[in-house]
């Protein structure tokens, strides 16, 4: 049995081998099959290391938070809205936790084995039985994602599902107004065209995968839910003003 300091030293070691592996793994299909284009990361080199919560929309269940752990293993290696040669993965940047579906964690070995890269598996509180339900914020889920907020970066997808223009889920805000969080919008776009659902394999090559980050929000952390989480739909062009448009710029790009 080792000290308390020793286990985190081999956790810590062995998400970085882990972020080794997928990233190594999935950098292709990201650079060479498809071409990523990032911009944004102006907004993302200086945040703090902790109680920074990321908010996208959802495209993949994996593709989307891969590519999310190279960027932000690029930009600590000084990049600027490109990866280049993925060295970065020698020394990643592991403070980073990303929520996700208990039930899709629970597959196969590959998305066990991506739990080891930060995974924070969450309850489907919408669905029960194959129906939409919409039902209280599990505390358990809560404290989960608070405990990270208190020492990473968390990314989390307000929908909890890849169907665009879903209406979002008010636990986020509520998160939120609990942790006061710098709050990050990132709009990702391509990944639906290129990879299947799960985005573990491909369904077109040559796509234009593109991650845009925005300037943290500027939020109220004193209004109500609704508000904060109007506030963030709309800053992931996912709002029902954006639907009309969002569904004609989904069918005519990524070429």
């Amino acid at each position: 049995m080792g000290t308390f300091s020793d286990r985190i030293r081999r956790f810590k070691l062995v998400r970085k081998i882990v972020y080794f592996i997928v990233g190594m793994v999935s950098y292709p299909g990201l650079t060479i099959i498809n071409k990523l284009r990032i911009s944004g990361t102006e907004h993302i080199s200086k945040l703090p290391r902790k109680n920074v919560l990321f908010v996208s929309n959802h495209q993949t269940y994996f593709a989307d938070v891969i590519t999310f752990l190279h960027i932000f293993c690029a930009v600590k290696w000084g990049k600027k809205n490109r990866l280049g040669l993925p060295y970065y993965l020698l020394n990643p940047f592991t403070h980073v936790n990303y929520v996700a579906a208990e039930e899709t964690m629970k597959g196969n070995w590959i998305s066990r084995l991506f739990l080891l890269a930060g995974g924070l598996t969450v309850k489907r509180t919408w669905r029960a039985e194959g129906k939409e339900v919409r039902r209280g914020l599990d505390p358990s889920d809560t404290r989960k994602i608070t405990r990270a907020l208190d020492n990473n970066w968390v990314i989390t997808f307000p929908q909890g599902t890849t169907k665009p223009f879903a209406p979002g889920r008010k636990g986020t805000a509520l998160i939120i107004k609990q942790t006061k969080p710098v709050v990050v919008p990132v709009i990702i776009n391509g990944f639906w065209r290129a990879f299947n659902k799960k985005g573990l394999k491909f369904k077109k090559k040559g796509v234009t995968l593109s991650v845009t980050f925005k300037e943290p929000l500027q939020i109220d952390y004193d209004a109500p839910a609704d508000t904060i989480l109007s506030q963030i739909m709309d800053s992931i062009e996912q709002s029902k003003k954006y639907m009309m448009m969002g569904k004609h710029h989904w069918l005519t790009t990524d070429k």
